[in-house]
C-alpha cells in the first residue's frame, strides 16, 4: 500500500519501516538484524512503555508532528507501529 505525501511524491510503508528501524537502533541501541516487522515491541525488543513514549516523541520531532499515545495503544509488533505511523508521514524522509 501507497501514502500519499505532501511533496506528491509516494511512500510506502517498507521505507516508512526502514526509518522506524533506524529510530529504534539509534535511540535504544538494538542492533538492525533484530528488528523485523513480525518482532513482538516487548518481548523480543523488550521495549516497555516508557520506551514506547520515548519512540512516539522521536516520531514526532522526524515527521514535524505530534503523534497521539493512543495511536500505538494497541501496538504489538513492529509492523503495527509502520501502519499506525505512515498515513502521518511528511515529506522531508
Amino acid at each position: 500500500m501507497l501514502n500519499i505525501i505532501e511533496s506528491g511524491v509516494f511512500l510506502d510503508k517498507a521505507a516508512v519501516y526502514e526509518k522506524i528501524k533506524e529510530l529504534m537502533v539509534s535511540e535504544f541501541k538494538l542492533e538492525a538484524d533484530l528488528i523485523g516487522p513480525e518482532k513482538l515491541l516487548n518481548d523480543d525488543l523488550q521495549l516497555d512503555s516508557l520506551d514506547m513514549v520515548d519512540l512516539i516523541l522521536s516520531l514526532s520531532d522526524f515527521i514535524g508532528d505530534k503523534i497521539e499515545p493512543t495511536l500505538f495503544k494497541d501496538a504489538r509488533i513492529v509492523q503495527d507501529l509502520v501502519d499506525s505511523v505512515t498515513p502521518l508521514w511528511k515529506s522531508d524522509l
